[in-house]
């Protein structure tokens, strides 16, 4: 008896810690590199700045970073919600271009549309002539106006959320409330907008965390937010351990907001019955009056948050076409998407592995250790940047004082560190769908492969794979418009011979020659939107 219970122990350990067990926490280990350096970054203690920073800036950075996810959120949802409703509930003129126009914003980087607002606002400006300069210029370089840039660039993450939950209300939920006498308004207020919560939260959730990621926009508007202080802290006060302070306390935010998320969803239940394709959401036909309402609230955002700016940028792009139109323009839009491309790559390779070695592990702890690998999209990109140059800096030190091995320059030099952040900054973005598409696959069909004697690759590369081909697709375009506009952790872990479009626009704004940023941003603006455009073809997503 004690043989075969020893038998039957050694069995399931050695079940439990299979060689699919052992690769699954090797890649979780490597993704949680950068919380781990968090955490010892603030073993180390805080630098000599601290006191300063706590005495004189800190309350200022908790302010502003909290002014800005209250009013970016609130006219983020205004926007988007709206927009939204209208796309989902009423068929007009060009609805079928419009509900894809809406997302068109994202192609703007927040920094790139403060630049064009300024440009267009400022005294003597585009907005100027237009009205004969009788404004006199219109100030946005303030809080109010960085809510403006913020909100005109992230609402399309509400308004995408929101219009596939409202399409998919069903069209028996309608017609049962309205039977009851219930108007269309109050069946907004009162059953379509409770049941969209969640995915309002889901976008709202990502709108603050671009917000607390942003650096471009709030350092050019001159605003002190956690970001640029984290930044400010690192380069001109030249303390890296305060600055990892910082951005664990901006860790700590981010968490409090998670928090607050989960508890206005609380344990209500959101389910729909009637979601089937064929009982989608009726729209109502409007036409006169009705119908130019609806167009101006669903061509207003198109206007103020791609348009303006992008006429604004191209108009200030002929001014310099000729001198900045060269093989060096040529050599940073290559280098920015053959970086985004190979790195949009990789990433989806991982998240694959994410998504099945713990499924062929059969352990269930690795499942749940998965989540901690894709936090990276909730910390923002100077954190990790911040975080991975102290770690790096310990890991350098260590082996050349125990190895004799100098192995720094192979680590700052070269794209490792770069592409090692995005791949922990981004993750999620691809984990996170192709986790969900896997579940619509029978599991009796990788279980026929198996039984057919093919090996779990085998079966991976050539039956899962192709069926998982749409969400692969949409997943890698969407890291892909996620590495090209990314600011801040390029421009705190570029190589020094590595240059993007997004840094080149960045660095001449900074030197204020801002209508020489212009030619980078249209063609980063114009790569972008070429994807969001081609994805919107592509999706899988009807528009009933």
């Amino acid at each position: 008896m004690a043989i075969s219970e020893t038998t039957y122990f050694i069995k399931k350990i050695k079940n439990i810690f299979n060689k699919w067990t052992l690769a699954t926490a090797s890649i979780i280990l490597v993704l949680c590199l950068p919380l781990l350096a968090i955490l010892l970054g603030l073993l180390t203690g805080a630098g000599n700045t601290w006191d300063h920073i706590q005495k004189y800036l800190l309350l200022e950075y908790i302010s502003n970073s909290i002014y800005l996810i209250i009013g970016t959120g609130i006219l983020s949802s205004l926007i988007g919600i709206s927009s939204a409703w209208c796309v989902a509930t009423y068929n007009f003129k060009f609805r079928a271009y419009i509900q894809w126009l809406l997302y068109l914003p994202l192609a703007i980087p927040s920094y790139i549309m403060a630049y064009a607002y300024v440009g267009f606002l400022e005294f003597e400006g585009t907005f100027d002539n237009i009205t004969l300069n009788t404004t006199s210029g219109l100030d946005i370089m303030n809080i109010w106006g960085l809510i403006f840039i913020l909100s005109i660039s992230l609402y399309p993450y509400v308004y995408g959320s929101s219009w596939v939950m409202f399409t998919s209300l069903g069209k028996k939920l309608w017609e049962s409330t309205s039977l009851s006498g219930i108007t269309q308004n109050k069946y907004f207020f009162n059953i379509a907008l409770p049941l969209t919560l969640p995915a309002i939260f889901a976008g709202l959730f990502l709108v603050f965390m671009e917000v607390l990621n942003d650096y471009g926009a709030a350092k050019y508007f001159g605003i002190n937010t956690f970001t640029t202080g984290i930044f400010r802290t690192w380069t001109a006060l030249e303390d890296i351990n305060s600055s990892i302070f910082l951005a664990a306390i901006l860790v700590v935010v981010i968490v409090i907001i998670q928090i607050i998320n989960r508890f206005f969803r609380g344990r209500k239940s959101y389910s729909i019955n009637d979601i089937s394709s064929n009982s989608q959401n009726v729209r109502k036909n409007i036409k006169g009056i009705h119908q130019l309402l609806v167009l101006t609230i669903c061509l207003f955002p198109v206007v103020i948050g791609f348009i303006i700016p992008l006429l604004q940028l191209l108009k200030w792009s002929m001014l310099h076409i000729s001198s900045q139109l060269d093989l060096f323009l040529f050599y940073l839009s290559m280098n920015s998407i053959l970086l985004a491309f190979f790195t949009s790559l990789l990433i989806v390779l991982v998240a694959l592995l994410l998504v099945f070695l713990p499924r062929w592990s059969k352990n269930t702890y690795m499942k749940f250790l998965t989540n901690f690998s894709t936090v990276g999209y909730s910390i923002p990109g100077a954190v990790i940047g911040i975080t991975l140059i102290a770690a790096s800096g310990y890991f350098v030190n260590y082996f050349d004082y125990i190895f004799n091995l100098k192995i720094g320059k192979y680590i700052f030099s070269g794209l490792a560190l770069l592409i090692f952040a995005y791949l922990f900054r981004f993750i999620s973005v691809a984990y996170n769908p192709l986790e969900a598409n896997t579940l619509r696959i029978n599991p009796s069909i990788p279980e026929s492969s198996y039984l057919l004697g093919k090996s779990k690759f085998f079966t991976l590369f050539k039956v899962e794979i192709p069926l998982l081909k749409s969400s692969i697709i949409s997943s890698s375009l969407i890291l892909f418009i996620d590495l090209m506009k990314e600011l801040p952790l390029t421009l705190i872990l570029k190589p020094y011979n590595i240059q993007t479009l997004a840094i080149k626009a960045f660095e001449y704004a900074d030197d204020e020659r801002i209508t020489e940023a212009a030619l980078p941003s249209v063609i980063l603006i114009l790569i972008i939107t070429t994807i969001i455009l081609f994805l919107s073809k592509y999706s899988k997503v009807k528009a009933y």
